[in-house]
């Protein structure tokens, strides 16, 4: 596919909008805070089948608002009459707690209770969990900036890690905005994010690179344009499959992989854009150009 967009016109309008959500997401992050989920938060998970399937979520909120748990959430979970139940455990022994909790369910609800799952999460474990995965975020960041330093000049070092924040921060900024819940499979999407990003940001700077040996007289603002032309339908293709797949698992996958799936959409849709209006601008920023790469190659022959 031979394209011709003019894609560093629109370099300033896009920066713009960026840093804009950008500065939404940090704001929202820092006053609004993030939903954690019992992996985060310690407590109790519940996934229970009631027979009678006139039983609705307000019923069993109200019983289990009677025992003075904490923090309770409850949904609709796959099929009719199938709930979720998440509990903020403030004190007791789980082993009381879970018969409890079914027989309270059973007396005010007047149907039949099934717990099909049951998982516990202390707030030692929890604790513990949320500081290894922003260890693994800030790890895996800081790998990705020593790849690319040594890969590339740094220049192109700065502008993908300005693309991978720009994308960490916006996808959790959505997920605090719209109080979505935060859990290890979140971790997971967020990890997951910054490698297809950075493979997207590898691709359009290595043909950059390529483009600033062969076409010396262009400025990088030619460079660029000429580049993500160049890898445009490799992008497109790429993003388009995996979007596909993504969508099947959000839309098919179940309660449980809902906010994955749909954490690495947000992810491949903003690593895809940030790719070429984020990634791509750094450069034009610090106005790299042939000469740059030829400094490097000096400072590397003996």
């Amino acid at each position: 596919m031979n394209t011709n967009i003019d894609f560093s016109s629109k370099f300033k309008l896009a920066n713009i909008f960026s840093l804009s959500i950008f500065i939404v997401s940090i704001l929202f992050i820092i006053f609004k805070g993030l939903n954690y989920g019992i992996d985060f938060k310690g407590g109790t998970l519940i996934e229970l089948r009631a027979d009678n399937k006139n039983v609705n979520i307000s019923e069993i909120r109200s019983s289990l608002n009677s025992m003075d748990l904490g923090d309770i959430n409850v949904k609709e979970f796959g099929k009719k009459g199938d709930y979720l139940i998440k509990v903020e455990q403030k004190t007791g022994d789980d082993n009381k707690l879970i018969p409890k909790i079914k027989k309270t369910l059973i007396d005010n609800l007047n149907s039949e209770i099934n717990f099909r799952r049951v998982e516990n999460v202390g707030p030692k474990v929890s604790s513990e969990l949320l500081k290894s995965g922003i260890i693994a975020i800030t790890l895996s960041l800081a790998a990705m900036l020593f790849y690319i330093w040594i890969r590339f000049e740094w220049q192109f070092s700065v502008g993908s890690i300005v693309a991978l924040f720009h994308d960490v921060i916006i996808t959790i900024g959505i997920f605090s905005i719209f109080s979505f819940e935060i859990n290890l499979s979140i971790i997971a999407a967020v990890l997951t994010i910054v490698g297809y990003s950075m493979n997207d940001t590898v691709v359009i700077y290595d043909r950059i690179r390529e483009n600033l040996n062969k076409h010396t007289r262009l400025n990088i603002k030619e460079t660029a344009n000429l580049s993500i032309n160049e890898t445009l339908s490799r992008t497109i293709i790429t993003s388009l499959t995996t979007l596909l797949a993504l969508l099947s698992i959000y839309i098919l996958g179940g309660e449980i992989l809902r906010g994955f799936s749909f954490a690495m959409i947000l992810g491949v849709l903003i690593g895809t854009y940030s790719s070429i209006f984020v990634a791509a601008p750094v450069l034009k920023f610090f106005k790299v150009s042939y000469k740059t790469l030829e400094k490097k190659e000096e400072k590397i022959v003996p």
